[in-house]
């Protein structure tokens, strides 16, 4: 049996031990156990009767009896006693069964919440049942604290939100684990992704698609996947991803969806939730997304939501999907009236690329992956850019190791950015560059005129001549941007637009605050800047040029 299966939360009582880890458990697919939950249904009574009746000397051997069964299973948040830490036994079985995390909060703040429950719920708490209870509970805290500090990490509750505490509790765990864990799981990858709530690698190769199922073992789900994806990339992998798997222990359900971007909507995912329901998924139970953008980005949003979150895998099958949208943990579907509208940051738990998949690709789709790649290189990276523009034709003949390499490069820029600001509250913001006018397209075309690419390579234009006419960025910029795109055959202008329905989509997008518009414009090649200000006539003209009209 594996070690370090579970997660276990110590502390001193009222440092939120119970709230926390049934919402640790929630997120991460698991199953939660309560300690005292667990003594008061083996003895019978509640835990003051124990005591009163049996003596604390009973109750301890109650807790280790519960402890020792608990902890034996995998996949568990269990909340201890604030006492449990004082055994000696109990303190090894902890240690050697999961990743230790001490949930820590001043005397203070432990006797006013302890005030707080006795009013709200109008018992007496024994911690206040003293003569002096804020000195008593500083007493029993200093003497418990060195069993305390033996956690494999500690997380201050004073000042926090269950959300934030939650976060933490997480992020270190996904942090000792990826100390601690087996190193084949972060062994050979490409780069790892490392958020406040996740830590996953990334693989990339060339004809690694039979190493999926054994990847996956080192993600400790159960041993059921359930594979989404659609009926183009399906009849292509749909067999070698579903081998690899069952080979590996998995066994597999299979889920195929229409391919194309107008699959993409909350209707889609309704039929998803059906399947699931129907074949009575649990948490822990993974979602495998095989295909592009598309189906990343659905099977995202339905893991993310179904059952309140289910471990997902990403196995994207597109360059634009291998290359950004499988990494960060943006999921969505879309609404009529905008892209994306729908959605939730979800962050997968392995994202897997082999990159041979590209050579099944309709030629348009490939091509319109380049547009995010050279996206990641204009925004973030100058010697990147020099890299794709010293190379395309490599690229679009698909020579193994540049395509790897620029996979690569575009996919740690992606991490570096998600890594720093997992939520787009600030830095990744510059990931939207050409997006604002990309997804303005896409819905007033219906998502069926333009692949995302297209739509983004056309609205990187768009940012770059704004950039241009605010005298941000000299023409040179622009027209070295209009070149590399089309070398790489993508479009730069889209006629017979409605230009007014372009307009009315954009305002609609989720990078509007306070009904303005926020522009990811240029500074340089590497070098941005976020605006509000941007004149809507400015706006318009750009459309115009670009439209045509």
């Amino acid at each position: 049996m594996a070690e370090k299966d579970n997660i276990i939360l110590t502390g001193f009582s009222f440092t939120g031990k119970s709230a926390v880890g049934r919402e640790v458990a929630r997120r991460l697919g698991w199953h939660f156990a309560d300690s005292d939950d667990e003594i008061v249904a083996l003895a019978g009574k509640g835990i003051p009767d124990i005591f009163a009746q049996d003596g604390e000397e009973r109750f301890r051997e109650l807790e280790r009896q519960v402890l020792a069964t608990i902890c034996e299973k995998e996949s568990l948040v269990i909340a201890t006693g604030g006492g449990a830490v004082v055994d000696p036994g109990n303190r090894e079985l902890i240690s050697r069964r999961g990743v230790v995390i001490c949930l820590e909060a001043t005397p203070e703040t432990i006797h006013q919440r302890l005030i707080a429950a006795q009013e709200t719920y109008h018992t007496v708490r024994p911690l206040l049942a003293v003569d002096d209870p804020l000195q008593h509970i500083r007493s029993l805290k200093a003497a418990r604290q060195p069993w305390y500090d033996t956690a494999d990490c500690s997380v201050c509750t004073d000042n926090l939100t269950l959300d934030h505490v939650v976060e933490r509790v997480i992020h270190g765990f996904r942090q000792v684990s990826a100390h601690n864990s087996d190193p084949a799981y972060f062994e050979g990858a490409s780069f790892v992704v490392t958020t406040a709530t996740a830590n996953y690698p990334v693989f990339i190769g060339w004809g690694t698609l039979g190493e999926l199922g054994r990847r996956m073992l080192q993600t400790r789900l159960s041993k059921f996947a359930n594979i989404i994806s659609d009926e183009e990339v399906f009849l292509h992998y749909g067999a070698r991803t579903s081998e690899s798997l069952e080979q590996a222990g998995f066994n597999t359900e299979s889920f195929m969806v229409p391919p194309g971007e107008t699959t993409k909507t909350i209707d889609t995912a309704v039929s998803l939730y059906d399947w699931l329901v129907e074949r009575r998924a649990e948490r822990g139970q993974g979602i495998v997304a095989l295909g592009g953008g598309m189906v990343g980005d659905l099977a995202g949003f339905v893991a993310a939501t179904f059952l309140r979150g289910l471990p997902l895998v990403q196995v994207p099958t597109t360059l634009m999907a291998m290359a950004d949208s499988s990494i960060g943990g943006k999921v969505a579907v879309n609404h009529p009236q905008a892209k994306n509208l729908i959605g939730a940051f979800y962050q997968p738990r392995l994202v897997f690329i082999d990159a041979t998949t590209l050579s099944t690709l309709p030629k348009r789709e490939l091509i319109s992956g380049w547009a995010e790649v050279i996206k990641h290189a204009t925004v973030l990276d100058p010697e990147f850019l020099l890299f794709l523009e010293s190379n395309v034709e490599r690229l679009v003949g698909l020579e193994a190791e540049t395509t790897t390499e620029a996979i690569r490069r575009s996919g740690s820029l992606k991490a570096m950015v998600v890594s720093e600001d997992e939520k787009e509250s600030g830095r990744r913001m510059i990931l939207n560059y050409g997006h604002t006018i990309a997804h303005g397209l896409e819905a007033a075309t219906g998502y069926e005129r333009f692949l995302h690419g297209e739509a983004v390579a056309i609205g990187m234009m768009g940012a770059a001549m704004l950039s241009e006419r605010l005298g941000l960025i000299p023409k040179d910029v622009v027209l070295q941007q209009r070149k590399l795109l089309q070398r790489f055959s993508l479009p730069t202008t889209c006629p017979g637009i409605d230009k007014a329905g372009v307009l009315r989509a954009m305002e609609l997008d989720k990078k509007v605050r306070e009904k303005a518009v926020r522009w990811v414009l240029l500074q340089g090649i590497g070098e941005t800047v976020l605006r509000d200000d941007v004149p809507l006539e400015e706006a318009v003209s750009v459309l115009e040029e670009l439209i045509g009209d």
